[in-house]
């Protein structure tokens, strides 16, 4: 079921910003950190989402595996260019 709001729009910085209710959000299926498209066609905004959300430096360290990671650059002597 679509899900709909009326807002605000609001100074922020030297652009103009809404908030968007949780609601409309869970409709729409955005989450936090989510890179997403803003384009106005005439009077219209469309907010469109671009892929799933980056992940924070934490959340990348949580999914480190050594076992599936192990054998990585960083764990190695230095070969290449890197030998002086």
């Amino acid at each position: 079921m679509a899900k709909s709001a009326t807002l605000t729009v609001q100074q922020w910085g030297n652009s103009l910003a809404v908030r968007i209710p949780a609601a409309v959000a869970r409709s729409a299926r955005f989450s936090v950190g989510q890179p997403v498209e803003v384009s106005a066609q005439e009077s219209n905004v469309l907010v469109k989402p671009l892929g799933e959300p980056k992940l924070t430096l934490a959340q990348k360290l949580a999914a480190f595996n050594p076992a599936v990671h192990g054998g990585e650059v960083m764990g190695s002597r230095p070969v290449g260019n890197e030998v002086l």
